[in-house]
């Protein structure tokens, strides 16, 4: 295959600096004038004509008078100019000027009437204008027209060198032409070393970059690319910069769109938009489409025909006809992204259009501390972070979140007045990014922050007084800003785990629990404090029975269905109302037993509770290697205790 960069005229262009993205709209050259110079030029001259040239060109007006006014008026001498022939009498006054014409009868064989006339100073005249001219006439009424044809096709003509988007009224608007943005193969700017934690995603990626490059040896044993890939995965994960690392890699133009841009209020304009995207395509051939959030215009369509969305529908059929109609061998591939696959018409999902679904998930531990070290690179960074230890803080986090924490710690490090970022810094970036900033002015009481403190001791003692339970890594009472006004945080200690046993599910019901059981057990009294956790206890314990089959009553038996896995997972009951209440009756017992399982435990380390609490009261933050470490003192303690008194008893 030839060099890819000789493929496109306008590469060849002596003028290709006209196509500059920043002197136009990215693909045709910035006119020299404002469309609307036109508009205001034009608006401009019909006021002049109208306003100096029409008014002296304006029929007169010609009002019927008796012959008792004109004779009154004459003997005022307020009679100006007159006409006389047989019958009728036409005259000015003086009082009203020339514009006014005023036409009465004359009376047969009045000998002195002329007489009359003069001795009043009356003007005779041999015609007193009361029209204009046919031809002023014509002008008069045809020369507006004639001006705004003149301009509109000066405009159309200024409209039709701007390229795709200009033309008329529809043109200047945008409906019915792709806004799609171009990117030349010069400028994405984009490879695969920029994109991190997503080595499967890339590698599978990498088999469109190579037939762009290499099309023969595919050719040859009678493979094809993919006419259409899917990039499917949760928000921040990086579908968009590995569509643009896809064009990077393979030096072709890209064209990026979302699919909320097709969406338009007439019908058949959201189609043309995706006529006029594949043409310009096609015109730039081989390159890449890229179509971002396309579940807004490929959702699935109704069957009932009730509701439906035509517009939406009639772009959808459009867009599946396009991809059955380009020749995949030119080199035109479409990468497309969306949250909710599930939600996509199964006609755009068939082989032949979308043959590709490209998975683009969570990073794990490596693909976090792979993330993190890419978006430090452009930030002065300490020498001694560990991002091992970052990463292992922050399981489930997207690369977004991980490029937000890095910035965070940049701006403390910043406001602190550092020059470089330390291991300090990046540890709070995680706080702030998952619960918030400090919220200064949110002061507690001494007995909330007594409660709040014993609410967070109590979830942690119930994780370390447990088996299977995630280490404890961090206490605090400072409130945030996400409306926390403390947390315990527990990280797993190899920073990954997918598979959870049914004993650790129940674990971590009581961990839940365990703030709460600390409040009933001190102050004999709850609070508004467990909100959250009684909310995240209930669904662990609901998807035990319903998603997971541990529970011998139901068994294996799905009970509720889960869709948008990638944007909260909603859950769907699938089951009948008895069974409904069945399940109802097992959660509220699981997390019972639990809540009595935390109880236990603090009622039975009371002395370990009071102690930690005081220190954690005190100090407002502690570390899970400070919580441990007080635990464990505390138990050599109870031990020597024990063992003194018994030592006392016997002597």
């Amino acid at each position: 295959m030839a060099n890819l960069g000789n493929i496109f005229d306008y590469q060849n262009d002596p003028n290709k600096s006209k196509y500059d993205g920043s002197k136009g709209n990215g693909r045709f050259p910035k006119p020299n004038k404002p469309i609307m110079i036109y508009y205001i030029v034009a608006l401009l001259l019909l006021l002049l004509i109208n306003t100096m040239i029409f008014p002296y060109l304006k029929e007169k007006s010609i009002i019927s008078t008796s012959y008792s006014e004109f004779l009154t008026e004459l003997d005022k001498s307020n009679v100006n100019q007159v006409e006389l022939d047989d019958t009728t009498i036409t005259y000015t006054l003086k009082s009203t000027g020339e514009d006014t014409v005023y036409k009465t009868g004359r009376i047969n064989n009045y000998f002195g009437e002329v007489d009359r006339m003069y001795k009043a100073g009356a003007n005779f005249t041999e015609e007193i204008p009361t029209s204009v001219s046919p031809i002023w006439l014509i002008l008069y009424n045809l020369l507006p027209f004639i001006l705004l044809m003149w301009f509109g096709s000066r405009l159309s003509r200024r409209i039709s060198q701007m390229g795709p988007g200009g033309g008329g009224f529809m043109g200047m608007s945008g409906i019915g032409k792709s806004n799609a943005k171009v990117y030349d193969k010069d400028k994405t700017g984009v490879k695969f070393k920029d994109v991190a934690g997503e080595e499967e995603a890339k590698e599978l990626l990498a088999e469109i970059v190579d037939f762009l490059h290499n099309p023969k040896k595919y050719n040859d044993i009678g493979a094809k690319i993919p006419k259409g890939t899917l990039l499917v995965g949760p928000p921040g994960t990086g579908k968009t910069l590995l569509a643009k690392a896809v064009a990077g890699e393979a030096d072709v133009p890209f064209f990026s769109i979302s699919g909320s841009e097709f969406v338009e209020l007439y019908v058949g304009m959201g189609a043309a938009k995706v006529r006029d995207l594949f043409k310009q395509a096609q015109e730039k051939a081989p390159c890449i489409i890229f179509i971002d959030e396309i579940d807004a215009i490929g959702k699935k369509r109704n069957s009932n025909g009730m509701g439906g969305n035509d517009e939406r529908e009639q772009t959808l059929n459009q867009l599946l006809t396009e991809m059955d109609g380009f020749d995949g061998s030119k080199g035109i591939i479409i990468l497309a992204a969306t949250n909710q696959p599930d939600s996509l018409d199964p006609a755009l999902l068939r082989p032949g259009r979308f043959d590709r679904r490209v998975p683009v998930e969570l990073p794990d531990m490596q693909g976090r501390v792979e993330i993190l070290k890419v978006h430090a690179k452009d930030v002065k960074m300490a020498g001694n972070i560990n991002f091992d230890s970052i990463a292992k803080a922050c399981p489930g986090a997207s690369g977004a979140e991980l490029a937000n924490m890095i910035n965070e710690a940049a701006l403390r490090a910043v406001k602190a007045g550092r020059e470089r970022v330390n291991q300090q810094d990046l540890e709070e970036s995680i706080e702030v990014v998952m619960a918030g900033y400090k919220k200064k002015n949110n002061v507690l009481t001494n007995k909330e922050k007594l409660i709040v403190a014993y609410h967070e001791v109590g979830h942690a003692m119930v994780a370390a007084m447990q088996n299977n339970s995630a280490p404890v890594h961090k206490i605090t009472i400072i409130p945030r800003t996400s409306g926390a006004l403390g947390y315990t945080m527990q990280v797993e200690e190899d920073g990954n785990h997918y598979l959870m046993s049914k004993e650790e599910l129940e674990n971590k019901i009581a961990t839940l629990t365990g703030g709460r059981a600390a409040e009933e057990l001190i102050f004999k009294s709850i609070t508004t404090g467990a909100s959250n956790d009684i909310e995240q206890a209930t669904k662990i314990a609901r998807a035990m029975f319903t998603q997971y089959g541990m529970s011998e009553d139901f068994d294996m038996v799905a009970l509720q269905t889960q869709n948008n896995a990638y944007l909260g997972g909603d859950m769907s009951i699938a089951c009948s109302e008895e069974t409904q209440k069945n399940v109802d009756d097992a959660v509220i017992a699981l997390v019972k037993e639990q809540h009595r399982k935390a109880y236990k435990i603090l009622e039975e380390n009371l002395m370990k509770l009071h102690e930690i609490v005081k220190y954690l009261y005190e100090k407002e933050t502690i570390t899970g290697e400070e919580f441990m470490s007080i635990l464990n003192s505390k138990e050599n303690a109870i031990e020597e205790q024990a063992k003194n008194a018994a030592s006392d008893s016997t002597v």
